[in-house]
């Protein structure tokens, strides 16, 4: 059993610093995460950063920012010191304000600190080994500041048995870098080290253009070219970024980058917001990729609720989850019927050959095997069975179709596939989940044009629960009457249900209006309810769309692709799946070697 002396005491120096560097230096990630942060504090345009042995043995972060008189030196390393900050801890514009990263580091590491400012004669040094601080001296050094950090956690050994392994730190401190980089894409970046590859991020212009160059650096080409650009604006609150369109998506959310006021941060209310936004385009298991930035007057969020300040509060979190919520939907709406360049490679590859190329002598030797996948597909062309449907006659307005995005349609195959033609791409189009995405929407507008149709209960449904839950319920009674569902106060921490949504069927009440309570108090909105009925809604459009097999017309066949180019949200099912693929002409003729 443990315990503790009852005699109140000074902690040391040493020991505070240490606590401090648990809270705030959790891995070699977090290290870098505070020099980088500094060196932007400065107005540094280029950062440098080098590692080896994943930051455990070595971690040096240079910048050309202000630099730092000597005399400031010895502040520089103790805590509480920090020029970042004024009296009013709520006007926060800067990344760093603590005034705790370098005497924490210092307290579990060996740090030396050179800076040299502009018109300086020469640069100034300090060291700090286990909490020791040693003398300031005079060093040769560009102006700027260095950090170098050795042998983290060498008087803390304990700590070294938490540390992962040296590949998967040395990929926290890439990830760190690449967050970084996204905020500032008018700084060059660099990372280096023995224990890594190179990672060169060129500075690029600070706006819109230079933003999506940065992004395509450090979340990839395929995201900047499956992206929409969002911009809004709310009661003091703005929003930017980019949004992946709903066919473009990923197994988890690594890829979704979320800051406030150029601050990275992790947010439990920013990512469900990501979530709800795409709640009826993704599947549950599939997340959306994203880069957003949400600017606000500091007094508005706090940044001081965590050590590492990863996470932040905002004072209206409903108005902030609504504002991401309401702009991501609404550009995908008017972002029109786009298909996911990433599809379209996987049918590419689909079509290629398996394993290397040939040689052209080796090809010429032997005889030709169509590719796996292909052979079936053309033999299904040439079947004189059902699976193809008869030829479309030419249409009067053919000119006119291919020039819409979905084109022309050709032929059905397997009574399940659209072939349609555009001016300059071929369109395979998979016609139930496609009418299954039109039927949704169309009930979707339906709930939202008029009151959700109710049933009524026989006996009231007396649901007790905590005075401030009835209360935030009773605040949003209107709400929820509209979706179907009317209840209101029942004496003291009670609430009683009159009427479900219809749709519902026979639901379990008290299980629903429960969860509703939880979803206003972390979010100040009824989507639970909502969500739910969109579940039924998407449930009935399953059933009631054109099935598979079902042989079309060919003016079904175009009034379906119509619809589609008319409808936001036709890109996926409501399962999350694609509703149809796009291969343009350039690739179908590289796919024949005509390119």
């Amino acid at each position: 059993m443990v315990t503790a002396t009852r005699t109140i005491r000074q902690l040391t120096d040493t020991v505070i610093n240490q606590i401090a560097a648990g809270e705030v230096i959790e891995r070699p990630a977090s290290v870098v995460k505070e020099l980088v942060e500094n060196a932007l504090d400065a107005g540094a345009t280029r950062v440098e950063v080098a590692t080896a042995g994943g930051g455990l043995s070595l971690i040096r972060v240079t910048d050309n920012g202000d630099g730092m008189p000597p005399e400031e030196l010895p502040l520089a390393v103790s805590r509480h010191c920090t020029s970042k900050l004024t009296d009013d801890i709520h006007d926060i514009r800067s990344l760093g304000f603590r005034g705790e990263a370098l005497p924490s580091i210092g307290s579990v590491a060996r740090l030396s600190l050179r800076s040299r400012q502009e018109g300086a004669d020469s640069a100034a040094q300090i060291s700090v080994e286990g909490g020791r601080v040693s003398a300031v001296k005079p060093v040769a050094a560009n102006r700027g500041t260095t950090v170098e950090v050795r042998d983290l956690f060498f008087a803390t050994p304990a700590r070294l048995k938490f540390m992962k392994s040296e590949r998967a730190e040395t990929a926290a401190i890439t990830e760190v870098v690449k967050r970084m980089a996204l905020a500032f894409p008018h700084v060059r970046f660099t990372l280096t080290g023995a224990d890594r590859n190179t990672l060169e991020l060129p500075a690029v212009p600070a706006d819109g253009e230079g933003l999506l160059r940065r992004i395509a650096q450090v979340m990839g080409r395929d995201f900047a070219e499956n992206t929409l650009s969002i911009e809004t604006e709310r009661e003091g609150v703005a929003l930017s970024g980019y949004a992946s369109i709903p066919s473009f998506s990923r197994g988890n959310a690594m890829l979704q980058y979320f800051y406030v006021n150029g601050r990275p941060v992790r947010d439990k209310l920013l990512t469900g917001a990501i979530r709800g936004a795409y709640m009826d385009v993704l599947p549950r298991d599939r997340h959306a990729v994203a880069a957003l930035f949400i600017m606000l007057d500091p007094a508005l969020v706090d940044v001081n609720v965590h050590p590492a300040k990863a996470d932040v509060r905002f004072r209206d979190p409903g108005l902030v989850r609504g504002l991401i919520v309401g702009a991501i939907r609404q550009t995908l709406s008017a972002g029109g019927i786009r298909a996911s360049t990433s599809a379209a490679s996987a049918m590419m590859d689909a079509f290629r050959a398996e394993g290397s190329p040939r040689s052209t002598s080796a090809i010429q030797r032997q005889p030709y095997t169509p590719p796996r996948g292909l052979a079936e597909a053309g033999q299904a062309l040439f079947d004189a069975g059902p699976t193809l449907s008869a030829p479309i006659a030419e249409p009067e307005n053919a000119a006119a179709l291919n020039e819409a995005p979905l084109g022309a349609a050709r032929a059905q195959i397997h009574e399940n596939y659209i072939v349609a033609q555009t001016a300059d791409s071929l369109v395979i189009v998979d016609q139930h989940a496609a009418h299954e995405r039109l039927v949704y929407e169309a009930l979707k507008r339906g709930l939202e044009s008029r009151p959700v149709a109710a049933q009524m209960l026989l006996i009231p449904e007396v649901i007790d629960m905590p005075e401030e839950d009835a209360d935030r319920l009773a605040a949003h009674a209107a709400l929820l009457a509209r979706l179907g569902l009317g209840l209101e106060r029942f004496g003291p921490g009670a609430v009683a249900v009159r009427e479900t949504p219809a749709m519902l069927g026979d639901t379990d009440v008290v299980g629903l209006v429960r969860d509703l309570a939880d979803e206003i108090a972390d979010n100040d909105t009824a989507e639970t309810l909502r969500e739910r009925l969109n579940k039924v809604a998407a449930t009935m459009a399953c059933h009631g769309s054109v099935r598979s097999g079902r042989r079309l017309k060919p003016d079904e066949m175009n009034a379906l692709l119509r619809e589609m180019e008319a409808t936001p949200g036709s890109g996926t099912c409501n399962h999350g799946r694609p509703t149809y693929i796009e291969l343009k002409l350039g690739d179908i003729e590289r796919l024949f070697g005509r390119r």
